[in-house]
């Protein structure tokens, strides 16, 4: 008797594991998750590609304050729900104009014995990906409740090599670390040099995306997708046994969220393929955003500016109107009866220059930094002073210019640095959009440089990402658009929000006159920073060597000419500037050529050669156009790229610019190394072109017939 019980029990729970046990696949068969729950109700599950491990079992759940149980453990399956979807949509703005979202999709739906609270998790699995996410339906059980962690694994086969920067609270500008994973706290104190924030976060985590690959080559890259209302993910590592773990963001005291029913997790996503050009071309991140909530989007519009902007990075030109001590300390209220320094960038005849720049060679907009009062406040770290980002210094009439820029068909971009004080932000937003508009401002430059007030809070936690949405959603409300430096790394709201027409959130151009960034920093971005949307990387610099502009600076751009100009092809973004100086485009005016003619909006593209670190070469053909226009970035070995052109139309001739490598380019000491070629080309035609470390090449490819 005792032994038929035993059988039973057996029966029972083998019965119970089958059926707890649910299978996924992605449309095309490929890929195949098992969500199952273990032993004590412990939700896992399992990603396999082409019969290869990718995530082995892992957990799921989130850990709640100490007074309430955590929804970790003590699950039952009470329900599933299987679905299919399979349609198209068009951006605003985009790197193609249709856009398909295909997945399979797999709700689960849990009870926890104990309390009766239920918790959904959503798996949507694509030809290149899987998405998951946690969900709390209404409910009597679970109202509000505080998340002290989640707990969401990432179990890695093997000892990958990753492309990493830390998981830092406050800043992604760093430049990339390529180690295996099991080197990530070794390298971890090399990694952070020169960041002040480095003892906030834990020497094994790192910053999503996350671009790995396999010993047997797979790529595999981890992200989330619609950070609204939580806080941002980065990943704890267990060195020992290769498992990541989410670590969300912490506000000032401690918390990671705090929810309230009904409400759900960000998405968290996991790209796999053999073969790299698939992790660029995924639109995973975009398709689990919700559609736009914008119904009139006529006034989003792709931007190609320039700005007064280089000079003060490179240290040429000042934001600051004075040298004086702060302003505000003194008791001055008007500007005009401070002395003025002889460095002030935004001045009305500099301004005037670029507007007129910006004319003759058909950029759309002219940003202008330094135009507001208060920097000298700022920089002298009054602690009282904040902007009001509508009064200008005595040499700026926002008027005059505003009428000289409309003259001239130039719009003028409005630039918001915050400094941190989001709050006071939050205060004038009204008022600053509002001015903006009176004066013919269509977009912003907001900027988040310093620590967040009020203190103690972080860039990234949920307070502040809220902050950040705010902002987008204020900004829609007056019809402007917002590109945001210094705020969290973006997760494919721009599909919702398309007035978010561009982010920084990464080390970008302005790093090279602070010391440089690594020679193939830009072969690593497209898989990591820019899985999440297009990034104001800024390129286009011409003069590499900073001590040319100021000669108390000795950084170096780590880039030759050509590589400048295929960034504006591999760094997608429908916000581009060209960034230096107008005077040395004018030293090189074939050469800048080809940034006035290259399309920042795109009807497809075409992902021809890709290896993180090493280079990426895309084809993109131009919106409304059967232009196309191609670019190449290398690393830091010299190699030579074989292209087949087989995307054009066929039966069409097409006029080929070639903008290459010299042979005797140099990243260091012969940066402006460039040639120019010209010829015939088909569909039929292949191309071989050779680049240099740090060096590349950029093609326009016109129609001729």
């Amino acid at each position: 008797m005792k032994s038929l019980n035993i059988l039973i029990i057996t029966l029972f729970l083998s019965v119970f594991n089958l059926i707890s046990a649910q299978e996924l696949k992605s449309p095309n068969g490929e890929i195949t998750m098992v969500f199952s729950l273990q032993e004590k109700g412990v939700p896992t599950y399992e990603l396999v590609y082409k019969n290869q491990d990718v995530i082995k079992q892992s957990h799921l759940g989130l850990e709640l304050k100490e007074d309430e149980k955590s929804l970790l453990d003590d699950f039952k399956i009470i329900d599933t729900k299987n679905a299919t979807f399979n349609n198209t949509w068009k951006p605003v703005w985009g790197e193609e104009k249709e856009i398909r979202n295909h997945y399979n999709e797999l709700a689960v739906s849990l009870k926890q014995n104990e309390t009766d609270r239920i918790v959904l998790i959503r798996f949507r699995l694509f030809n290149e990906g899987l998405g998951f996410r946690y969900e709390f339906p209404t409910q009597q059980n679970l109202v509000y409740f505080t998340i002290k962690e989640e707990k969401s694994q990432f179990a890695m086969t093997g000892d990958h090599t990753a492309f990493w920067i830390p998981g830092d609270y406050d800043t992604q500008e760093y430049d990339y670390t390529e180690s295996k994973l099991s080197e990530i706290s070794t390298k971890f104190d090399k990694a952070v040099t020169g960041n002040a924030s480095q003892e906030q976060f834990s020497k094994t985590g790192v910053q999503t995306a996350l671009m790995m690959k396999t010993a047997k080559g797979l790529y595999i890259n981890i992200h989330e997708a619609a950070l609204i209302d939580y806080s941002c993910m980065s990943l704890d590592l267990d060195v020992e046994n290769l498992v990541f773990e989410s670590h969300l963001t912490p506000d000032v005291n401690g918390d990671k969220g705090y929810m309230q029913a009904p409400c759900n997790s960000p998405w968290r996503t996991i790209m796999v393929s053999d073969d790299a050009r698939d992790i660029l071309e995924s639109r995973i991140t975009l398709n689990l955003n919700e559609p736009c909530a914008i119904e009139d989007t006529s006034w989003i519009k792709p931007v190609k500016y320039i700005g007064v902007w280089w000079e003060m990075i490179t240290g040429k030109s000042s934001w600051s109107y004075t040298d004086d001590l702060p302003a505000i300390q003194l008791g001055v209220t008007d500007y005009s009866k401070v002395k003025p320094n002889d460095t002030h960038a935004a001045n009305i005849t500099k301004v005037k220059r670029y507007i007129d720049f910006a004319s003759k060679h058909g950029f759309d907009g002219v940003l202008v930094e330094g135009w507001n009062e208060g920097w000298e406040d700022w920089f002298g770290k009054s602690k009282d002073y904040v902007f009001d980002f509508v009064t200008p210094y005595p040499d700026f009439d926002v008027q005059d210019i505003h009428n000289y820029a409309k003259s001239k068909g130039v719009k003028m971009i409005m630039h918001h640095e915050t400094s941190g004080s989001t709050r006071n932000y939050e205060r004038h937003m009204d008022k600053a959009y509002q001015f903006m508009k009176d004066n013919g401002y269509d977009a912003v430059k907001s900027g988040y440089v310093g620590n967040i007030l009020p203190r103690g809070e972080h860039h990234y936690s949920q307070w502040i990402v809220n902050h950040y949405q705010y902002a987008i959603e204020k900004a829609a409300d007056y019809q402007v658009m917002v590109n945001a430096h210094e705020a969290v790394r973006p997760t494919g709201i721009c599909r919702t929000y398309p007035n978010l027409i561009g982010n920084e959130s990464a080390r970008g151009t302005e790093f090279q006159a602070f010391g440089g960034s690594k020679p193939n920093h830009v072969t690593i971005l497209p898989f990591t920073r820019l899985i999440g949307g297009p990034m104001d990387y800024t390129p286009g610099i011409f003069e590499m060597d900073i001590s040319k502009l100021n000669p108390n600076n000795n950084s170096h751009v780590n880039s030759t000419i050509a590589n400048q100009l295929a960034l504006y092809v591999t760094m997608y973004s429908p916000l581009q500037m060209a960034a230096d100086l107008p005077e040395h485009y004018e030293q090189f005016m074939d050469a800048f050529q080809f940034i006035k003619d290259v399309a920042i909006d795109w009807d497809e593209s075409v992902y021809l050669e890709a290896e993180p670190g090493h280079f990426i070469t895309v084809a993109r053909k131009e919106k409304g156009s059967n232009n196309w226009f191609v670019g190449n970035v290398n690393g830091n070995l010299a190699r030579t790229s074989s292209i087949k052109l087989d995307f054009l139309e066929k039966g069409k001739k097409y006029k080929a610019t070639i903008y290459a490598d010299a042979k005797d380019a140099n990243y260091k000491s012969n940066p402006q190394a460039y040639t120019i070629k010209t010829k015939i080309v088909t569909s039929k035609s292949k191309l071989s072109i050779s680049s240099v470390p740090a060096g590349g090449f950029a093609i326009s490819i016109i129609g001729i017939n």
